[in-house]
């Protein structure tokens, strides 16, 4: 707060950035790797819930009768994949830590609005990205099980733990991020950058292009997952197109700045110069 008073607008040489930088990403890595420290502690627990959609498939099981059964392919893969889910859960635990970091290294050049803008961004799109992941959790299963069905009879298919994991962590990134579409557009539209007749008049092309965003980008390329991301990305994005009219009609409500200006009429320019007084303030400019 000291500092703070005495340096305002936190202004700083660019050598003083690179150390705040620095001693910032030193303590976001100090975090994650404390978050490691205990996914690896729990890495077997963890597992056991991140391969129960693949154990929930018939064909899990082809190996060793009634066990559910992944195959590794190499001396050090057993290795890589507990220190791979270790690194999940540290992200995951850790992100109080590198995002408060992030926060802190970018905000004292942040006006107050943006900065309004910033905490409604992070505190919505936190649980829609937890929102998708969850679904794309219970939708992996139908996918895997529409694949596997093809299997031929008397045929074991040797699934690998790498193959899986990483078809796994991409179901869940696609689904969590394309949860934020409808709040990139009610951020944008909030913003003053998109309206809600832009918005009506592309309508049907998103709603398209979520369909196709939806079928190219799951890795099963199944019908059930594609609708499975679609039909729920769809609804949320007419819930932000609602906003958006919303917000739009109040705002249609208000005055405009140049309203009683002719189109035609010239700007009235002083001829003598004249004190503008002391600049305000530079928090109450913000």
């Amino acid at each position: 707060m000291s500092r703070r008073s005495e340096n305002p607008e936190g202004r700083m040489p660019l050598l003083d950035h690179l150390r705040e930088l620095r001693n910032r990403l030193v303590k976001a890595l100090l975090g994650l790797v404390a978050g490691m420290v205990l996914g690896w502690l729990v890495k077997e627990e963890v597992w056991t819930v991140l391969k129960e959609p693949f154990c929930d498939v018939p064909q899990s099981n082809a190996l060793k009768g009634d066990a559910c059964s992944l195959v590794v392919n190499g001396i050090f893969s057993s290795f890589f994949l507990n220190l791979k889910i270790a690194f999940m859960v540290g992200a995951v635990v850790s992100s109080p830590v590198w995002l408060y970091q992030l926060w802190a290294f970018i905000a004292p050049g942040m006006l107050r609005k943006e900065k309004r803008w910033t905490v409604l961004f992070l505190t919505l799109a936190l649980p829609l990205f937890l929102l998708g992941a969850f679904l794309a959790y219970f939708t992996i299963e139908r996918g895997l099980a529409l694949f596997l069905g093809f299997t031929p009879e008397n045929v074991a298919p040797l699934i690998t733990v790498d193959e899986y994991l990483r078809f796994l962590v991409t179901m869940l990134l696609v689904f969590g991020l394309a949860f934020e579409l409808p709040l990139m557009v009610s951020i944008l539209n909030l913003a003053g950058a998109l309206s809600h007749a832009t918005i009506k008049k592309w309508r049907r092309m998103i709603i398209f292009g979520i369909f196709v965003f939806a079928a190219a980008a799951t890795p099963s390329a199944d019908p059930i997952t594609m609708i499975s991301l679609a039909v729920p990305v769809v609804a949320l994005f007419g819930v932000s197109d609602g906003i958006a009219y919303l917000v739009d009609k109040r705002r249609a409500k208000r005055p405009a700045l140049y309203e009683d200006l002719s189109d035609d009429e010239a700007s009235v320019i002083e001829d003598e110069p004249f004190d503008i007084g002391e600049p305000a303030p530079l928090e109450e400019r913000r």
